[in-house]
């Protein structure tokens, strides 16, 4: 039995496990003083301690005294090393692929709506990715000029026109101390997050805007603003 190798291969095993030589002391009632002295050479555990050092750190006495761990104990050590290795970086990628692919099915391309009717200047868009379309309306001004009625009631409204279908997307009003068209228009937004129709099957004038507006006598103004793209959804 080799003093030495002994004492050096208890001074690895707690090094491994991350122990002070207090921490070992206390977990086995004795003092640091004494772990200090195995690890020095100078003394040595009983046999029963010995026994329960291989129970608890999982080593076999053989090991203890050799003073390093068997054939059979490192292969296992380097087979369950290799196995956590390939593990983390099989999670690593799986990740990374998970990842890359919300990244691409969540990020959206913009195109910009406008509207054809010279009366009035829309600045809007289409937002779209592979999963579904949004569309985003910001601002509406009248640039026409005339229309300087002031108005107690005022509707807009975002229409889809699907073949002989009219579908109301969404709707605005105001209702209340008279107003003009333009300071209507200064408040006016459209959010719709669950466009029905996919960007790349859209129809340059299938959305518009419409608008109602109410004066003190019922008279109705109607304005209808059609919306295109600039360009071509992808």
């Amino acid at each position: 039995m080799d003093q030495e190798k002994i004492s050096n291969f208890i001074k690895k095993i707690r090094k491994e496990n991350n122990l002070t030589q207090k921490d070992l002391a206390d977990k086995y009632n004795i003092t640091y003083q004494a772990v200090s002295k195995w690890e020095n050479g100078i003394n040595m555990p009983d046999t029963l301690l010995l026994k329960k050092m291989s129970k608890d750190f999982n080593i076999s006495l053989d090991d203890i005294f050799e003073g390093e761990y068997s054939k059979k104990k490192t292969i296992k050590r380097k087979i369950l090393l290799f196995s956590l290795l390939f593990l983390i970086i099989v999670f690593v990628i799986v990740l990374v692929f998970i990842l890359f692919n919300n990244k691409d099915n969540n990020s959206f391309e913009f195109k910009t709506l406008s509207s054809s009717c010279s009366n009035f200047k829309v600045t809007g868009s289409i937002a779209y990715n592979k999963n579904k379309s949004s569309i985003y309306i910001s601002d509406v001004n009248y640039c026409g000029g005339d229309d300087l009625e002031e108005y107690s009631n005022i509707e807009c409204s975002l229409f889809e026109k699907e073949k002989d279908k009219t579908i109301e997307i969404d709707k605005t009003a105001y209702k209340g101390k008279k107003i003009s068209l333009e300071e209507f228009l200064k408040t006016l937004s459209f959010k719709e997050d669950n466009y029905s129709r996919m960007c790349k099957d859209y129809i340059n004038n299938s959305i518009y805007l419409e608008i109602k507006a109410y004066n003190s006598a019922d008279k109705i103004t109607i304005y209808k603003i059609p919306l295109v793209l600039k360009s071509e959804c992808n």
